[in-house]
C-alpha cells in the first residue's frame, strides 16, 4: 500500500508544482543515493512541502516529514501521509516528543528526514529564518549522518498565507540550493547540554541562511527574527 500512496502522491503533485512554477535546483548530489540523511530547510509557505517532497524525490530518495498532527484528519490525505511514512508532530501536546522519536527512528532505518528549524513558516515579512529550535541538533547529534542544509526561494511568491495571498500566474520560479553535509566532528562526542544544542541548531541554520541570501542575491540580517519583538530581529 505504501507504493500505491505513493505512486498517487507523484502523479498528483509532480503536475502541481511544474504547473505552479519553473523549478531550478543546484547541489542535488549532496543527498546520498542511499542511508539516512538530515534535511535542514527554511520555511515560507504552505507550498514548501510539496515543493521539497518533489524535489528531494528527484534524487531517487523519498522524503520523511514532521508534519503537523492536525493533517492526520483530513480524509484521503490521511492515507498519503500513513502510506509514505510522514511523522506527525504534536506540538504542545504530552505527545510533543513523540514526533522526535519516529524521526530517530527513521534514521535509524536509513529514511531521508526532512526538518523545517523554524517550527511553523518565518513571520519575517522578509521571509528570512526565525529563531530555529533545537529539535535539528537533537536529531543530528544522535545519528553520525549527513545534515544538509538547504534554501528554498520562491513559494511565497505563489501562496503567502499570512498575506492571504494567492497568486499562480504569472508561472513563478522556486529556486533550491542543497549545500555539502555539515561537519559536527567538533561536535560530537561531547555532553549534550543547552549550550551545544544550541551552538548546533545556529551553525545548521546559519549555513541555510547564507544559502537562502546566495538564491536571492541578497545579504541576510545578521540576526534572527522574533515574532516578540515585531519589526525587528531577534538575536541570533
Amino acid at each position: 500500500m505504501g507504493k500505491f500512496w505513493l505512486g498517487l502522491a507523484r502523479r498528483v503533485f509532480y503536475p502541481l508544482t511544474g504547473l505552479l512554477a519553473r523549478t531550478s535546483v543546484t547541489g542535488l548530489h549532496n543527498i546520498p543515493a542511499e542511508g539516512p540523511a538530515l534535511l535542514v530547510f527554511n520555511h515560507v509557505s504552505h507550498l514548501d512541502p510539496v515543493f521539497d517532497a518533489v524535489t528531494v524525490h528527484r534524487s531517487a530518495r523519498v522524503p520523511r516529514f514532521l508534519a503537523k498532527h492536525t493533517l492526520w484528519n483530513v480524509p484521503v490525505l490521511r492515507n498519503v501521509l500513513v502510506g509514505v511514512e510522514q511523522i506527525p508532530v504534536y506540538r504542545g501536546t504530552a505527545d510533543a516528543q513523540k514526533s522526535l522519536r519516529d524521526a530517530h527512528q527513521a534514521m535509524e532505518k536509513g529514511k531521508v528526514i526532512v526538518i523545517y528549524p523554524d517550527g511553523t513558516i518565518t513571520k519575517d515579512p522578509d521571509g528570512w529564518p526565525m529563531t530555529p529550535k533545537v529539535g535539528i541538533a537533537r536529531l543530528a547529534l544522535g545519528h553520525d549522518v549527513p545534515v544538509i542544509p538547504v534554501a528554498r526561494w520562491g513559494t511565497r511568491d505563489i501562496y503567502d498565507q499570512y498575506n492571504k495571498k494567492f497568486r499562480p500566474f504569472p508561472r513563478k520560479t522556486v529556486r533550491f540550493r542543497f549545500g555539502e553535509p555539515l561537519d559536527l566532528s567538533a561536535y560530537r562526542g561531547r555532553e549534550i547540554n543547552n549550550q551545544l544544542l544550541r551552538e548546533v541548531t545556529d551553525l545548521a541554520m546559519h549555513r541555510v541562511r547564507d544559502l537562502l541570501g546566495e538564491i536571492r542575491e541578497e545579504q541576510p540580517p545578521a540576526e534572527y527574527y522574533s515574532p516578540v519583538r515585531k519589526g525587528s530581529h531577534g538575536k541570533s
